[in-house]
């Protein structure tokens, strides 16, 4: 066995035990004792291969040296196990070694080596056995058990590890306060991260990487970039990883073209890119409006002029990119050429085809992925599939998918959830909401923001008004989304009271409207014909809170006018526009026409959303209604007549059921679905009932009279 330890010696040494030999050229070299720590510790750090490391720990075990190995001779054999991967070995090592137990050195290798394993709970666990057993931790005990910490993201536990460093006076250190930085920005808490990095009496790039990380986690790209400009104005030089957290900051803000550019800039410094650094400029040339594909290519070319393209993130990145892109071929090639493909891989190419709107085919890649065995899909797999199926308004088949996702076993995530909400909200499925919405509980993800809202959004729009107010008022930290939810809600049901009472409120909790607030306020005054209202509120959304009008809020004032019958005050608003009103504005008006009766304002309306949208059969339809209206039936001929000739067709209206957990949608011009003949039987059965009670209803009614 210890013979194959003899390839890596001189040749003249090789007819010698191979460890012996090695430990005898030490001591010649070294003038010492072939068997002194010294000699084995040389060895321990020499080490190539496993074996050779059990090798050298049975050389020290034979040479009765073993009862009095040193904390150091003990922690560099933990290491070096810990280098080959194996934890066991370390631990065997760590607990044989019961006299050094107080020394911090030999607490620091085991940590380290456990975190190195990825059980990052185990060194936490390992450090409080630490301090249970009297050990004092040092200046490098502390930053591997904060990184633990982090890692678990446990906030009780991360702020006493921080005080007990505190006690023992490391907050100033360098390595523990760069770590503290870290883990508060894990964690989420900037406050934090600037209390402990401001308080630094030096810093080094680490701390200002870990300061800007941690801004770009927590989407703050402008501090992100001020956190930049300072390290530069200290004379310290931004190098590759300052950079990539810069760009992963904008990336997360959604700022692509400041990615771009600023991938530029790092490249005209000279700064030598890292593979990170490509994989996030390569993520955002989807949204790039211009030139994104050839943007995309060129990035391609100089990952693999750097060496990245067998990087599998690289590569992850790139098959993100082609696929949403609309290259779904280049995306399929470069995900088969791939050597090994991990659950990243699949994912990616999934996602790329989903958000292409291709969702037949990512999931396929599902089932696919589903029937190789090599990897199984996880809820990012299954989230993407059913995103893409909702985002193309193939809604039924999002919430189908949904239900396969529960029998297989994958636990759904906030995004998931919401998604599927959405959904819900969309065909009115308030059944299978309120069925998610007890999986929310039973989950835990009750707490979720994005979740709160989206159960907001369902009930509202479900028509289960109080279930919605219930839901909104136990989001604890309401956002501007739940705020307009809720307004927009009691706007749908027709409480413009309501609605105007929670504008109010959310401007009290100091939370700012924005443009959709007033969609949703302007359009419960609308309902509800409340001029003066809205009125105000169309003046105070400039004066007092400075948002630019849209046509939207233009769409929404012009129907409030018209509805109570002020055309003329709407035909003058319409004409004080700094721009031209849009088809949305002129469909406005011509409702408001239906409304009052107006034709011949609706003709001039029609005649200029025509000019402006000639496809749309709905204004066609809108103008024959008001004419039938009117009495002027051969008007109303007329324009319909006309849509038949210029060939444009009605979208049809469709309705959805949902019965036993299956939806079932109608439309005028669709086929009849399945078991549609039950259903007649079912609606004759009303209908001859609806006579009955009619009937009866006016002879009650005659006997009355």
């Amino acid at each position: 066995m210890l013979s194959s330890l003899g390839s890596c010696f001189p040749h003249h040494l090789r007819p010698i035990t191979p460890l012996r030999s090695h430990v005898f050229l030490l001591s010649c070299s070294s003038g010492g004792d072939p068997s002194s720590s010294s000699s084995f510790d040389a060895l321990f750090r020499r080490c190539s291969n496993p074996l050779q490391a059990k090798q050298i720990h049975a050389q020290l075990l034979s040479s009765g040296r073993h009862h009095q190995l040193s904390p150091f001779l003990s922690a560099r054999l933990v290491s070096v196990y810990s280098r080959f991967g194996l934890l066991a070995e370390a631990l065997s090592v760590f607990d044989a070694s019961s006299d050094h137990r107080r020394s911090s050195l030999l607490w620091n290798s085991i940590l380290r080596a456990t975190l190195a394993d990825g059980r990052p709970r185990d060194a936490l666990s390992l450090y409080l056995r630490m301090r249970a057993l009297g050990a004092l931790p040092d200046g490098f005990t502390f930053p591997l058990a904060i990184r633990a910490c982090s890692a678990v993201r446990n906030p009780r536990l991360c702020f006493s590890i921080h005080s007990h460093a505190a006690c023992m006076g490391f907050q100033s250190h360098l390595h523990v306060a760069n770590e503290l930085i870290l883990m508060y920005g894990n964690l989420g808490q900037m406050d934090a991260v600037r209390k402990v990095f401001d308080a630094m009496p030096s810093r080094n790039a680490f701390s200002w990487n870990n300061l800007i990380s941690g801004y770009s986690l927590n989407c703050d790209c402008e501090a992100a970039r001020d956190a930049f400009r300072q390290m530069e104005s200290t004379g310290l030089e931004p190098n590759p990883v300052t950079w990539t957290a810069l760009l992963s900051a904008h990336a997360r803000c959604q700022q692509h073209g400041e990615v771009l550019a600023m991938f530029d800039e790092m490249r005209a410094r000279g700064v030598k890119s890292t593979a990170e650094a490509v994989a996030v400029a390569l993520s955002v040339c989807p949204y790039v409006c211009s030139a994104a594909l050839q943007k995309g290519k060129a990035i391609h070319g100089f990952a693999i002029s750097c060496g990245f393209g067998g990087y599998p993130f690289v590569t992850n990145s790139l098959v993100c990119m082609y696929g949403k892109l609309g290259s779904r071929e280049e995306a399929t090639r470069l995900f088969h050429e791939m050597e090994t493909r991990n659950l990243v891989s699949w994912n990616a190419l999934i996602s790329s085809y989903a958000a292409g709107g291709f969702c037949n085919e990512a999931h396929e890649i599902l089932v696919e992925m589903e029937n190789t065995g090599d990897v199984t899909p996880d809820v990012i797999s299954w989230s993407a599939v059913i995103g893409g199926f909702a985002s193309t308004g193939m809604l039924e088949q999002s919430v189908d998918l949904f239900r396969q996702m529960q029998r297989a076993g994958v636990k759904p995530n906030s995004i998931t959830v919401a998604t599927v909400l959405s959904a819900c909200a969309e065909v009115s499925a308030l059944r299978l909401g309120r069925e998610i919405h007890a999986h929310i509980i039973r989950g835990f993800l009750h707490g979720s923001l994005l979740v709160g809202n989206g159960l907001l959004n369902m009930y509202t729009k479900c028509g289960s008004l109080k279930d919605g107010c219930a839901v909104f008022d136990k989001i604890v930290d309401k956002d501007l989304i739940s705020w307009n939810s809720m307004i927009a809600g009691y706007g749908m049901h027709g409480l413009c009271d309501e609605a105007l009472g929670t504008f109010d409120a959310m401007t009290g909790a100091g939370c700012n409207p924005d443009g959709i607030t007033f969609i949703a306020i302007l359009s419960a005054c609308s309902h509800a014909g409340r001029v003066s209202e809205g009125r105000s509120l169309f003046d105070r959304m400039v004066i007092e809170y400075g948002i630019t009008r849209c046509m939207e809020h233009y769409s929404c004032l012009v129907d409030l006018l018209g509805r109570a019958g002020l055309l003329r005050e709407a035909i003058e608003l319409m004409e004080s526009m700094p721009t031209k009103p849009n088809a949305c504005v002129w469909g406005a008006l011509l409702n408001s026409c239906r409304v009052c009766g107006g034709t011949v304002v609706a003709e001039d309306a029609v005649a200029q959303v025509l000019g402006l949208e000639g496809q749309a059969t709905g204004n066609y339809m809108l103008l024959s209604n008001l004419y039938a209206a009117c009495g002027r039936w051969e008007d109303s001929a007329r324009v319909r007549v006309m849509t038949k000739t210029k060939g444009l067709k009605k979208t049809p209206g469709q309705s959805w059921i949902e019965k036993k957990n299956k939806f079932y949608a109608f439309s005028a011009a669709g086929t009849l679905p399945p078991g549609a003949e039950d259903v007649y039987v079912v609606l004759e059965d009303l209908y001859q009932q609806m006579a009955s009670d009619k009937s009866a209803a006016d002879d009650q009614l005659g006997c009355h009279q």
